[in-house]
């Protein structure tokens, strides 16, 4: 077994700590040799020295940026990204990984709250439980932030002779308490990701805050209706410009409202441009 406090055999090395070959971090870690490799290659992770025989040598301090590296990895950023933040002040990155722990944080309770659903109907199923009728609170719970009730004249008044509106009211009459759940935890999923960027001062044009508006129109497409690049700008503004929308929206995070309408508007500009 290998440990921390020095290689399993002696290595070649100065005599300012200890140092482990290749073969013995990949034993280590669990990164494979032909990835540690491609690391040192793209200069993400260059270990301090050689040995005699030129082989690579790994430092303490080569170990520790690894974990930082494979950290970032399984948060699903690509390499180039990786090497930005792994370069940057210790502040950008420290402001990073706050944003990364808020919607981490959002995404356990998501699944909490799933896994309980989906325990309560395996219990009903087994036998073990009654499920009972829908009360108020069930309702408000289930509901909370899509009853469209308070909007619904308005709405009718602005698009109910549209086939956006009448694709919406026929996909939500037929929607469960499950399904509505299942929609609320995407959207919650959206507005996470919105926060984090905005946290660790993305700018609303960059890719980042692009894709997750790209996703934020599948959901609207999959959830209501097929929203239309034309659609989604006039929600982008709406969002901004209806004092009752953004004040729900900025709930989540002050200011979202204007940060999740430009990145919209950003990503719907972008889809015209020549490629």
């Amino acid at each position: 077994m290998i440990h921390l406090n020095g290689p399993t055999h002696p290595t070649p090395t100065d005599q300012t700590g200890p140092r482990w070959t290749v073969g013995e971090v990949s034993a280590l870690t669990g990164v494979s040799v032909r990835t540690l490799h491609h690391y040192d290659q793209i200069g993400l992770l260059r270990p301090a020295g050689r040995s005699d025989g030129n082989y690579r040598l790994y430092t303490p301090d080569d170990l520790r940026r690894l974990r930082r590296v494979l950290t970032w990895r399984a948060l699903g950023l690509p390499l180039s990204q990786v090497a930005d933040i792994l370069d940057a002040p210790p502040e950008q990155e420290r402001g990073a990984l706050h944003a990364q722990a808020t919607r981490l944080r959002a995404d356990l309770r998501r699944t909490q709250h799933t896994l309980r659903q989906v325990q309560a109907r395996l219990d009903a199923l087994n036998g073990r439980a009654e499920e009972s009728s829908m009360n108020n609170e069930d309702i408000k719970a289930a509901f909370d932030g899509f009853d469209p009730a308070p909007y619904e004249t308005e709405v009718q008044e602005r698009w109910g002779d549209t086939d956006a509106y009448r694709q919406s009211a026929a996909r939500t009459a037929r929607y469960t308490q499950a399904d509505w759940q299942r929609i609320r935890a995407e959207m919650d999923a959206i507005t996470a990701d919105y926060v984090a960027l905005m946290d660790a001062g993305v700018p609303p044009t960059d890719a980042r805050a692009s894709a997750v508006a790209a996703r934020h129109r599948a959901y609207i497409s999959g959830a209501y209706y097929d929203a239309s690049l034309t659609m989604m700008r006039g929600l982008a503004q709406m969002w901004v410009a209806d004092d009752r929308f953004r004040r729900t929206i900025d709930r989540a995070r002050p200011g979202l409202a204007d940060y999740q309408g430009r990145a919209v508007t950003a990503w719907a500009d972008a889809q015209e441009r020549p490629a």
